[in-house]
């Protein structure tokens, strides 16, 4: 049976999804081309972009970028202390994980103020059009704003798998554990201790309950949206996964997003 025959039985309006391997697509379900809000999943295109400007020396990792004492890295790692929605400081530097939409504005302002472009049209300009996004755009804040599709999705993950758009050293700096140790809660999915963080990207560890499968080896790194949306890449598997759903994120997917993650798993391993 096809992997993503399942989704069929998904309780939502619209549902397209591609997995993706070294090879690149091995298989598609439904309107691969039909634009969705990605919600927070907004925020892995936003870090591509804020990482391609570290790479060409724009910015810095260390550079200092939100609360006193805060960098960079700090806000792509959602370290820096600031709230979720506000630019309220909620905790010291570094202390815990609070996921924070508002850190990736203050990352768009400081690559928009180092470049002189326009962020959306940096991102444009350094990741959708280098790995061929044509439907891709952020028209809203850089923490959930973007729009976009299977089809580019599937050419994003594939450059997670293998990168063309950072150097590798910074690809796989980026999708390791940043601020090892701090707790901090997955948005729908609890508290965890700890609750590791890449730059930018959710490093997936042993957290349960997960939205990935409980099969997704620990390196597996993504995010996933409030408009019921998901992509995953596991370094491991040498795969991944992405899903769009016109659905927004609630108990519907929580039992779902991991079987049908498993699933894929489990294919791609007997394969």
């Amino acid at each position: 049976m096809p992997i993503l025959d399942s989704l069929s039985t998904w309780p939502v309006g619209s549902v397209s999804a591609a997995v993706i391997t070294d090879d690149g697509v091995v298989e598609e379900y439904g309107d691969t081309s039909a634009v969705f809000a990605l919600a927070s999943v907004t925020k892995l295109l936003v870090a591509q972009a804020v990482l391609v400007a570290v790479e060409e020396g724009a910015i810095e990792l260390d550079q200092e970028a939100g609360p006193p004492g805060a960098t960079v890295a700090h806000l792509l790692a959602h370290a820096s202390g600031l709230a979720f929605a506000t630019r309220d400081v909620e905790a010291p530097v570094g202390a815990k994980r609070i996921y924070s939409s508002s850190g990736f504005e203050v990352l768009a302002e400081t690559v928009q103020d180092a470049t002189g472009i326009e962020f959306g049209e940096y991102l444009r300009e350094a990741v959708c059009e280098p790995l061929g996004m044509p439907s891709t755009r952020l028209l809203g804040p850089a923490g959930h704003g973007a729009r976009s599709s299977v089809d580019d999705l599937a050419r994003f993950a594939r450059d997670m798998l293998r990168p063309t758009v950072l150097s590798d050293e910074l690809a796989d700096s980026a999708r390791s554990v940043w601020f090892a140790g701090l707790d901090g809660f997955v948005p729908g999915y609890g508290r965890h201790r700890p609750n590791d963080w890449g730059l930018g990207c959710e490093i997936r560890s042993h957290k349960a309950p997960h939205w990935t499968g409980r099969g997704n080896s620990p390196e597996t790194f993504g995010h996933f949206g409030q408009s019921g949306t998901f992509v995953w890449v596991d370094p491991a598997l040498g795969a991944g996964c992405v899903v769009l759903t016109d659905r927004e994120f609630g108990t519907w997917a929580k039992p779902l997003w991991s079987d049908f993650n498993d699933i894929v798993v489990r294919s791609l391993t007997k394969n």
